[in-house]
């Protein structure tokens, strides 16, 4: 990225018709680390990556918010926008069930989250929001999963991958999403956790300390699992990879029988 003078504030169109600032922030998306999420017929998962500036010393950055008992969200990029954002949906989901002694539909509540984002995009004194959101949940349309934006975009998902290396992700998710609206719930968190395998760098791999899970579903509402509750999903999701990694050929033999050849006089 480099500096023009079009991007000093939201509000300045470059002649090519973009939002400088609108655009940094979709990069600072792109910088943040990998989380996917897919659904089937009655789950939603969401799986993430989570980063550490010094993995000895220091705890892992959060990548799973709950937001309430049906919903929860996921993040890439700037972590303090995101807590920003999930004090909002909070407050709103408390809201709706104090009027309407129910949960907020989901649609309705990605809604406002885009409005809010886009209306920072209208004012000279304010900035996007650093950060892309996948927010799933389980209301009366069944499980959903939507993305949301730093312009206010937001989309509707059956599989979908954001954050650094996702197109990699994206990639393993277009070959089986297929498959996932009659997943069982294991299945689909394998699935999710081999498209986040396909994002990580070389030498990177996922482990109870760097990987969260969660799963929303109709019974047990939103459900996460990290440290050690999420062991039993990175099992089955090695035991997976192992089945698929295809079997190692049996050396040669040498000619004549199989036996070492004799040597010449």
């Amino acid at each position: 990225m480099f500096r023009s003078q079009y991007d000093n504030d939201v509000t300045t169109w470059s002649p090519n018709g973009r939002l400088f600032q609108v655009d940094y922030a979709m990069e600072a998306v792109k910088q943040g680390s990998c989380t996917v999420g897919a659904k089937s017929k009655d789950h939603v998962v969401l799986v993430a990556l989570k980063r550490a500036p010094q993995a000895e010393l220091s705890s892992y950055q959060p990548k799973l918010f709950k937001l309430d008992s049906h919903m929860g969200m996921s993040i890439a990029g700037l972590t303090s926008d995101a807590r920003v954002l999930a004090r909002f949906i909070r407050t709103e989901c408390i809201n709706h069930r104090f009027v309407y002694n129910a949960p907020i539909p989901v649609q309705r509540l990605v809604t406002r989250v885009a409005d809010k984002s886009q209306k920072n995009t209208q004012v000279a004194h304010r900035r996007p929001y650093g950060v892309g959101l996948l927010i799933a949940g389980y209301d009366k349309a069944g499980p959903v999963l939507y993305q949301t934006c730093p312009s206010g975009n937001f989309y509707n998902y059956k599989a979908v991958a954001i954050g650094a290396r996702s197109q990699s992700a994206k990639t393993y998710l277009e070959k089986h999403f297929g498959d996932f609206e009659s997943c069982t719930l294991q299945q689909l968190v394998v699935h999710c956790l081999h498209a986040l395998a396909a994002s990580c760098a070389e030498g990177v791999e996922l482990n109870q300390q760097n990987t969260t899970v969660a799963v929303v579903s109709k019974d047990k509402g939103f459900v996460q699992y990290d440290g050690d509750e999420v062991t039993k999903w990175i099992d089955l999701y090695q035991t997976d990879k192992d089945k698929a990694a295809p079997a190692a050929e049996p050396p040669a033999e040498a000619p004549g029988g199989g036996g070492a050849a004799p040597m010449e006089e």
